[in-house]
C-alpha cells in the first residue's frame, strides 16, 4: 500500500526534469538585436550574412554575432547604440529587397537551444507596441461587387440586344425588355452563365421589368473574399514597415487585428495600413478645353474632369491605360535631371503591353497619373451614427511621352521625398480590396510593457508565497508536500507554455495567478479526506490511501467543469480573453497532475511501507 512501482516513478522524474528542461529558457535574459528578412520570394543565404557582417566592419558597428536561422538573420548588439546605428547602415546599403527591423532576441544558451529550447513569446502589452482593430467597410464590397455584375450583365444582354433600358438602383439592377420573349430569354441566359445572380421581382408574368440583385452566397463569398485580400495587403504593407514579428490576422467576420511589436509612431503606421491608394494612368484630353467644361458644367464626350492637388484642372480620357493593379515594383528615389523626388515603377507584362501600345500611339502626346484614395470613418451626426465615405481622385503629374517604354518608367511631380517613399511602399504592397477604418488603438510603450513585466511576476510570486505559507501552516509536512507539488506546476505551464510558443500577455499572467490558487484546491480536497479516514479508521496507511483514491472523483469533475469553461471562453473569446484561457487550461491539466500524482508519489517516500503511529497533517 502507498508504494508507486520503479518504473512510474521513473515516468515521474522524466517528464518532471523535462519540465524544468524546457522551462530553464525564460530564465536568461534577451540580446537587442536587428532582424533582416526578405521583403518579397528572394530566399535569405550565407552570401546575404557575409554582406552585412561586411557592412557592419566597414560602418564600424559592434556586435555580438550574427546568424541565419530560419531564413532570416539575426545579428546581437550589447546596446542600443549599436543596434540603432546597425540598422541604419543596413537599410542604406542592403536596399528595398529586405526587411529590416529591431527586434529583441532571447539570449538562450547554444545547447540548450539545439534541444529545442525557447523563451516563450511576450505579448504587445508586455514588450511594448501598437494594437489596431481595423473594420472593413463591406458596404463597399457589395456596391463593387454590384458595379462587376452591371457590366458582365449589359454586355452579356448586349450581344443580342434584348433589353430597352438597364440601370443600377442600390444593390440591385433594374432591367426593361423590348418582348416578353426577350424577357424569358435574358432570364434563362442571367441562370446559365451568370450563377450568382438571382431574380428579386418580375412584378408579374406580363410585365417586361425585373429586379435583378446577387445571392446570399455569392455576397458572402465576396465579403469573405475581401476580407483575406485586405489581411494580405495589410501583412505585404506591415513587412514593408520593417516590423519583428507582427500579428495580422481575421477576427470575426469584417475585422482584422494588426499588432505591430516595438513600433511607437501610430500617425506613421495609421497613414501606411488605412490608405486604399491606386494609380491610374491615362491620356490628356488636349483638343478640349478644361475651362470651358468648368463653365457648361459639363465634360465632353469620351473625357472627365480631373484637378491637380493645387486644384488646377484637366481633361482627361476616359480609357484607362493601366492600373496599380498591374504593378509589380515600385521604389523612390530622386530624379537626377530636376532633382525632384520621384517613384521607379515597374509593371507586369499585360500592363507592360498595353502601355507600350499607348506610348507607341500617343508619342509626343501628354500621359497623366492619377492618384486614387478611399477613405471611410465613422460620423456621429444628430446622435446617429453613419458611415462617410470619401473618394479623391489627384493628378500627381501630366508629361509629354518622349519615346516608347513599357514595364519600366518613372513617376515624377510627387511634392516631397516623404510622399515617394509611402506611395511606393502602398504600389509595392499592393491596394485594399476595399476600404478599412481604424475603430480601435492601443499603445503600450516598451517602459509600460516592462512594468506590466514586472508587477504580473510580483503578482505571481506574491500570489505564490501566501499559498505556500498558508499550506504549511495549516497541513504541516503535508503541506510542505502541496507547496512542492505547486512549485512544479508552475514550472511545467511555463514549460508548455515554451513549448507550444504560446503568446504571454497579461491577462495569461492573470490564468496562471488564478491557477496558483486554484492548484492547492485539489491537495486540500485530499488533506481534508484523508484527516476524516484517520477519524473513521486508526490505519494510517489505509487512511492515506483512502484519501486519495476517494478524491479523486471529486477533483476530476471540479477540474473538468472549470477546463469546460476555459474552452469555452478559448472558443468565443478573442485577444486577451483567448491568452487567460490558454494559460488556465494549461493550469488546470497540470495541477491534476501535480496535486494527484506528484504529491502522491512524494508521500509515498516519505511515508508509503513504513509503520506510522501518526501523520503530521
Amino acid at each position: 500500500m502507498n508504494h508507486y512501482s520503479s518504473l512510474k516513478n521513473a515516468l515521474i522524474a522524466f517528464f518532471l526534469l523535462l519540465s524544468i528542461l524546457y522551462a530553464l529558457p525564460n530564465i536568461f535574459g534577451s540580446d537587442l538585436a536587428v532582424q533582416v528578412s526578405s521583403a518579397g520570394d528572394k530566399v535569405i543565404t550565407e552570401s546575404d550574412l557575409a554582406k552585412i557582417t561586411e557592412v557592419l566592419k566597414t560602418k564600424g558597428v559592434n556586435y555580438k554575432s550574427a546568424n541565419l536561422l530560419n531564413r532570416r538573420i539575426l545579428v546581437r548588439f550589447k546596446d542600443n547604440a549599436s543596434q540603432l546605428s546597425a540598422k541604419d547602415a543596413l537599410k542604406e546599403k542592403l536596399g528595398r529587397h529586405y526587411v529590416i527591423a529591431l527586434n529583441l532576441a532571447p539570449s538562450v544558451p547554444s545547447w540548450l537551444a539545439g534541444l529545442g529550447g525557447k523563451a516563450m513569446s511576450l505579448g504587445l502589452d508586455l514588450r511594448g507596441g501598437v494594437h489596431f482593430l481595423l473594420e472593413v467597410d463591406m458596404h463597399s464590397v457589395l456596391s463593387v461587387s454590384i458595379d462587376k455584375y452591371y457590366n458582365e450583365l449589359r454586355t452579356l444582354l448586349r450581344t443580342e440586344r434584348l433589353y430597352k433600358s438597364i440601370k443600377k438602383e442600390g444593390r440591385q439592377i433594374a432591367i426593361r425588355f423590348k418582348t416578353l420573349e426577350a424577357k424569358y430569354k435574358a432570364l434563362k441566359i442571367i441562370k446559365s452563365e451568370l450563377s450568382d445572380l438571382v431574380v428579386l421581382d418580375t412584378y408579374n408574368q406580363d410585365s417586361l421589368m425585373v429586379q435583378i440583385g446577387i445571392s446570399d452566397s455569392a455576397q458572402k463569398q465576396a465579403k469573405s473574399n475581401a476580407l483575406k485580400q485586405n489581411i494580405i495587403t495589410l501583412r505585404n504593407r506591415v513587412n514593408e514597415l520593417g516590423v519583428a514579428e507582427p500579428i495580422v490576422q481575421q477576427q470575426g467576420l469584417e475585422r482584422i487585428v494588426v499588432q505591430l511589436p516595438g513600433v511607437q509612431d501610430t500617425a506613421r503606421a495609421k497613414e501606411i495600413l488605412g490608405a486604399v491608394a491606386t494609380l491610374e494612368f491615362r491620356m490628356v484630353d488636349e483638343e478640349n478645353d478644361p475651362q470651358v467644361a468648368i463653365k457648361s458644367g459639363r465634360s465632353p464626350i469620351g473625357s472627365k474632369l480631373y484637378s491637380f492637388k493645387d486644384g488646377r484642372p484637366l481633361l482627361l480620357k476616359n480609357r484607362v491605360i493601366t492600373t496599380g493593379e498591374n504593378i509589380t515594383g515600385a521604389s523612390s528615389g530622386i530624379d537626377s535631371e530636376s532633382g525632384s523626388p520621384m517613384v521607379n515603377i515597374t509593371l507586369d507584362s499585360a500592363g507592360g503591353r498595353a502601355m507600350l501600345d499607348a506610348t507607341k500611339k500617343y508619342l509626343r502626346h501628354r500621359m497623366a497619373v492619377v492618384f486614387i484614395e478611399n477613405k471611410v470613418e465613422t460620423v456621429v451626426k444628430n446622435g446617429k451614427t453613419t458611415k462617410k465615405r470619401t473618394t479623391t481622385k489627384d493628378i500627381i503629374n501630366a508629361a509629354t511621352i518622349q519615346g516608347t517604354f513599357s514595364t519600366r518608367f518613372q513617376i515624377t511631380g510627387i511634392d516631397s521625398a516623404r510622399e515617394a517613399r509611402n506611395l511606393a511602399l502602398l504600389l509595392r504592397a499592393g491596394s485594399l480590396s476595399a476600404p478599412i477604418e481604424i475603430i480601435e488603438e492601443r499603445t503600450i510603450g516598451p517602459s509600460l510593457g516592462a512594468d506590466n513585466v514586472e508587477k504580473g511576476v510580483l503578482s505571481v510570486i506574491a500570489g505564490f508565497v501566501l499559498v505556500l505559507l498558508f499550506m504549511a501552516m495549516r497541513y504541516r509536512v503535508f503541506g510542505l508536500v502541496a507547496n512542492v507539488a505547486l512549485m512544479l506546476n508552475l514550472v511545467m505551464i511555463v514549460a508548455v507554455l515554451s513549448l507550444l510558443q504560446a503568446t504571454l500577455t497579461l491577462p495569461g499572467i492573470a490564468g496562471i495567478v488564478l491557477t496558483v490558487g486554484m492548484a492547492v484546491d485539489a491537495n486540500v480536497l485530499i488533506f481534508e479526506r484523508i484527516k476524516e479516514e484517520l477519524g473513521a479508521d486508526n490505519n494510517i496507511q489505509k487512511a492515506i490511501s483512502s484519501g486519495y483514491d476517494k478524491a479523486v472523483l471529486t477533483i476530476a469533475d471540479a477540474n473538468i467543469t472549470t477546463l469546460i469553461a476555459s474552452l469555452v471562453l478559448f472558443s468565443f473569446g478573442t485577444g486577451p480573453i483567448k491568452g487567460f484561457a490558454i494559460t488556465l487550461s494549461i493550469g488546470i491539466i497540470t495541477s491534476m497532475f501535480t496535486a494527484i500524482i506528484v504529491s502522491r508519489a512524494i508521500v509515498n517516500k516519505i511515508y508509503g511501507g513504513k509503520k506510522i503511529k501518526e501523520l503530521s497533517i
